[in-house]
């Protein structure tokens, strides 16, 4: 009996230990994926369709979400202000666009003009998340919001020529602008697709997102890496043993917005239209969500929890949207799922920050 009672706690310690170190909301989309998944095989949705879709839309979003690691692991909290870095990263676009680049040129130009853009808007976002802390998150959401107003105003004003982006009829530029003019739609997506059966790879995506999933991990490994890290976990030990907290915020910042500006080029690419104006208003939150989804908290992340969380919350979306309508023909729930799904996990996790849950 006794043996008995040994094995059966030994068995509850490692299920505790599990869902500890995956997190209950990972466990809970992952089930739900698959209860979805199931349900579209049963309504004759092609599986291979979803699977695809699957892999596209982790693949355009993974750069994004990636964003989230600097800013978390360096004390500042996920990055609602991520739409400064998507602002930066536009800019860069239509720019190239105005410079008459094509194809892979335009793609190239792009990342050159939005980088140094982007950084140079980060040290500024760095410096106010250093005078404002203990309010980041509250801060950022509001200072991404008032960027996508301004720009809302530039698009407008800046006076572009080329006739790809202008609109037919006044000035500016228009809310949606094709890609294929440029030759830059999925130009990623297809460098060395393959299929496997009747699932599509997009190869040059998920390379481009390995890269900088790559680079983000081993710059953590690294000196200045551990150093932001040890400022996030413990500020005042830090402080103590002689590192600059408030230079490694900036820096940290600076890489988020960098990586901001990437991700919504490559997510572009992906579209294949660039969306301008108020699209970029809300992208930081299943942003956000995906992280945390992926077993990441306010405070601690990791490249895994980016991997894990934006297969599964993409994963998700991709396959509710067609067996939601499905399901309940004439309706469409699918837009009600994903707003429940993402704010309900950010809320989750955002109640588990003073509870000390790493």
């Amino acid at each position: 009996m006794a043996e008995m009672n040994g094995k059966g706690d030994n068995r509850a310690r490692t299920a505790r230990n599990l869902f500890g170190g995956i997190g209950l909301p990972t466990v809970i989309i992952a089930a739900f994926w698959g209860l979805t998944l199931i349900a579209g095989h049963f309504v004759g949705i092609s599986m291979a369709t979803l699977i695809s879709d699957t892999i596209k839309r982790a693949g355009m979003n993974g750069i994004l979400v990636l964003a989230m690691v600097p800013a978390i692991q360096s004390g500042t909290g996920p990055n609602f202000a991520l739409p400064i870095g998507i602002v930066c990263g536009l800019l860069g676009l239509v720019v190239s666009i105005e410079l008459d680049m094509m194809g892979i040129a335009w793609l190239l130009t792009s990342f050159a003009l939005a980088i140094p853009l982007a950084a140079v808007v980060g040290y500024g976002y760095g410096k106010l998340m250093n005078a404002v802390k203990g309010s980041e998150m509250t801060i950022a959401t509001y200072t991404g919001f008032s960027i996508v107003a301004l720009m809302c105003l530039a698009w407008l004003m800046i006076p572009f020529r080329n006739p790809k982006m202008g609109w037919f009829i006044g000035k500016g530029l228009r809310e949606t602008i094709q890609l294929d003019a440029v030759g830059g739609a999925q130009i990623l997506n297809n460098f060395l697709q393959f299929t496997i059966g009747t699932v599509i790879i997009p190869t040059g995506l998920l390379f481009t997102f390995a890269l900088f999933a790559f680079l983000v991990w081993l710059f953590f490994r690294s000196k200045l890496g551990i150093a932001i890290s040890a400022g996030g976990i413990n500020p005042k030990f830090a402080q103590a043993a002689g590192l600059n907290i408030d230079r490694n915020r900036v820096l940290a910042n600076v890489l988020s917005t960098v990586l901001g500006a990437i991700g919504i080029i490559v997510y572009s690419q992906s579209y294949g239209y660039a969306q301008l104006y108020t699209a970029p208003l809300m992208m930081a939150f299943p942003a956000v969500a995906a992280i945390l989804i992926g077993g990441a908290t306010a405070s601690r992340a990791k490249v895994s929890h980016v991997i894990i969380g934006v297969v599964l919350f993409q994963g998700l979306l991709t396959t509710a949207l067609p067996v939601a309508n499905e399901l309940f023909v004439g309706t469409d729930l699918s837009e009600i799922m994903r707003m429940i799904i993402q704010n309900g996990i950010i809320l989750y996790a955002l109640t588990q920050v003073k509870r000390g849950v790493q």
